[in-house]
């Protein structure tokens, strides 16, 4: 009977782990958060505020049962506490021990960035025990953002009927806000380039017009620009021929924010999915002849790589590809922080090429592993070479130019470049030549472009480079916003609704001390600071809280509330005008005189439809009705109640979308509550994913 019990986050991580260890130990899993902030108390933010912000923290009840297991577990059991290595694993780690009644001094925390054997072993090995600093710190942000959330969901609730706030959530908004600002602001000015064509040596190429009498030229009219041609003849002198060999770099291995961009760009994931894909394979896949978490721990800032593994891809690299391509091995000049406890992301193993275990994996899981193994890879080989030629062309005190390059060496592209597109264009060898004819020569109108609405991986860089958040918070971000109904997602951009807007105004407008770049990221900055112990939590929740209370007091009195729209229609009970209003299942016509009258005007019954098609259970006709409750027509037997039966819709299969449990496709499903997404072998598998 095993002596010694691991706790980890997730049930799957839980099986694979269990293998790496034997019968002595059993491992069990606290399916994420066990307790958190109570939703009782003064504002019901479970925070006594007035005592010192001591927080007042509830089991969760859907973890009553996990609770017990672990309760009984863990009696008379050596207990190490294997929660993910981040702020949040290590405040469930002491969720955990405070839950259990274990003793923080004499209880091992067990910390590894990837889940293989040797680090598992390892970490068994050298245990330490929870730090509280960094729970201290996780323990802030979560008073934060309760305290902004409530308080400031409820002003908006209340005042423009806004759904909610938070403190990062805020902030991405007033950055998508302010960019829709500058683009609606923008006056497009027209202006022309000039450039010639030419065909050498069997090579096409082009020469744009940069110069005039050796000064910049602008043009800004169809008139200057014909002028210019006018004035231009087809022999060109060639002035100069300038070669220069550059060094392309390979970029560093991937982080949280980088891997979320990438995936966008070279694979179309969107954040969510490239964070529930990425757990999949850090959690463990099975490979036939065992389960292997196939890469380190997802959620990093740093673009650190242990001594071990740089070694070993060296003599991977070199093996493979030779010598000539083994490379430096560089981090990021970016100032560390807290979470830079771990590696940057990358394979767990160099010898599980994406190619040797395709068949093991999903279409999903095959590509992000396949970006993740490469990019490590090139991350340490050679810098690519290429030669640049810039062609400088006269033509009657007009100065053209034209610019080629061609790759001498591949260096990392040799392993990265199917995810990089060259742009390469090789110039015909011009030796012995002293000019050249143009076969054509071209006003070409253009605009000028205003910026451009944000993207995925365009917000997230921004709010990386912005200290915004944390990189493992940004898909959560983003997916309330649109969840919110803050932005809509139009052609891979985002454009606030305008509720987003006015929701972003109104934050402006009472909030800007606190809702703005610079006061969130020194937040972030706070926050690393307390789990480094240099600062104390009380001091920084204490210097928000006098800060946050009486802008929030203003707002109460002064931000303006928004009245219900009118339907054009009298309330038939009072005489009062009806109104739109909005509630959990979407917005109903009601009386404006509530609460004193209470009508709310019902929807028509739809008349069931008989069709041509027997019930298979009892025989009776089937008839196309209308739910009020899912607010969807659905086909069922007309001898309802007597008979319930209803006739279910096919599934609906989601591209590019595998079940995070089992790794199967994921389908839409008509229920008898309306529509839901679920794995394929639903219910065998039980994942039901929360989607709209």
């Amino acid at each position: 009977m095993a002596s010694k019990l691991v706790i980890v986050e997730s049930p799957s991580k839980s099986k694979t782990i269990e293998k790496y260890l034997g019968s002595d130990y059993q491992v069990l899993s606290s399916k994420g958060h066990i307790r958190d902030l109570a939703t009782s108390g003064k504002g019901g933010l479970g925070i006594d505020i007035e005592n010192g912000f001591i927080p007042k923290y509830i089991e969760n009840k859907d973890k009553k049962k996990t609770i017990n297991e672990l309760k009984k577990a863990s009696k008379d059991k050596e207990v190490f506490l294997a929660t993910d290595p981040d702020r949040e694993g290590e405040a469930i780690s002491w969720h955990l021990a405070q839950v259990l009644d274990l003793d923080l001094a004499q209880t091992k925390r067990i910390i590894f960035n990837e889940i293989t054997k040797d680090a598992i072993t390892k970490a068994i090995n050298n245990p330490t025990h929870i730090d509280e600093d960094l729970v201290r710190s996780q323990e802030t942000r979560r008073m934060l953002d309760r305290i902004i959330g409530f308080k400031l969901s409820t002003l908006l609730k209340s005042k423009i009927k806004s759904k909610s706030a938070g403190r990062v959530q805020s902030v991405a908004l007033k950055l998508i806000c302010d960019r829709q600002k500058e683009i609606d602001a923008f006056i497009p000015e027209e202006y022309y380039t000039i450039e010639a064509s030419f065909k050498e040596d069997k090579k096409e190429f082009k020469a744009n017009l940069d110069k005039y009498k050796k000064k910049k030229i602008d043009i800004k009219s169809k008139d200057e620009a014909d002028e210019i041609i006018s004035n231009l003849n087809s022999e060109f002198i060639i002035d100069d021929i300038k070669t220069k060999t550059t060094n392309i770099k390979p970029r560093l291995t991937f982080i949280t924010s980088t891997l979320q961009q990438e995936a966008y760009s070279k694979l179309n994931f969107n954040s969510k999915k490239t964070m529930r894909v990425a757990q999949t394979l850090y959690e463990g896949v099975d490979i036939g002849s065992e389960t292997v978490g196939l890469i380190t721990y997802m959620r990093t800032d740093s673009t650190r790589l242990n001594n071990d593994f740089v070694s070993n891809a060296y003599n991977y690299i070199e093996s493979n590809y030779g010598k000539e391509y083994v490379g430096t091995y560089m981090t990021s000049k970016k100032k560390e922080n807290v979470q830079d406890a771990h590696e940057g992301i990358r394979p767990s193993n160099l010898d599980l090429t994406p190619a040797s275990i395709k068949k093991h994996l999903t279409n999903d899981q095959f590509k992000l592993y396949e970006l993740i193994y490469a990019r490590t890879l090139a991350s340490l080989m050679k810098p690519a070479k290429k030669n640049s030629t810039t062609l400088i062309l006269l033509n009657n005190d007009y100065q053209f130019s034209a610019s080629g390059s061609i790759q001498v060496f591949d260096g990392y592209k040799k392993l990265y470049g199917k995810f990089e597109k060259s742009n390469d264009v090789e110039l015909p060898s011009l030796d012995g030549k002293n000019s050249l004819v143009s076969n054509k020569i071209d006003a070409l109108q253009h605009f000028t472009k205003g910026p451009s609405a944000y993207t995925e991986s365009s917000l997230i860089k921004d709010l990386e480079e912005l200290e915004i958040g944390r990189p493992s918070t940004y898909a959560s971000i983003i997916d309330t916003l649109k969840t919110r109904k803050y932005v809509d997602y139009v052609e891979k951009k985002f454009i606030p609704t305008e509720q987003g807007k006015l929701t972003n105004e109104e934050l402006t407008k009472f909030f800007s001390d606190i809702i703005n770049v610079k006061y969130t990221a020194n937040m972030e900055h706070e926050l690393d600071e307390i789990a480094h112990d240099k600062i104390k939590a009380l001091d920084v929740l204490t210097n928000f809280y006098n800060k946050f209370e009486p802008l929030l007091e203003n707002a109460k009195k002064n931000m303006e509330k928004i009245a219900p729209k009118p339907t054009g229609e009298t309330c038939p009970v009072c005489g009062s005008p009806m109104v739109y209003r909005q509630g959990r299942y979407g917005q109903f016509e009601a009386c404006s005189n509530y609460p004193e009258c209470k009508y709310i005007k019902k929807e028509p019954k739809a008349e069931p439809i008989i069709l041509d098609e027997k019930c298979p259970k009892c025989g009776a006709p089937l008839v196309k009705r209308y739910s009020a409750k899912t607010k969807q027509e659905f086909i069922g037997c007309s001898n309802f109640p007597k008979c319930r039966y209803i006739k279910p819709e096919p599934d609906v299969i989601v591209e590019n979308e595998t079940c995070p449990t089992c790794g199967k496709q994921v389908v839409i499903r008509q229920g008898r509550y309306g529509k839901f997404k679920c794995c394929i072998d639903y219910p065998k598998c039980k994942t039901i994913i929360k989607d709209k």
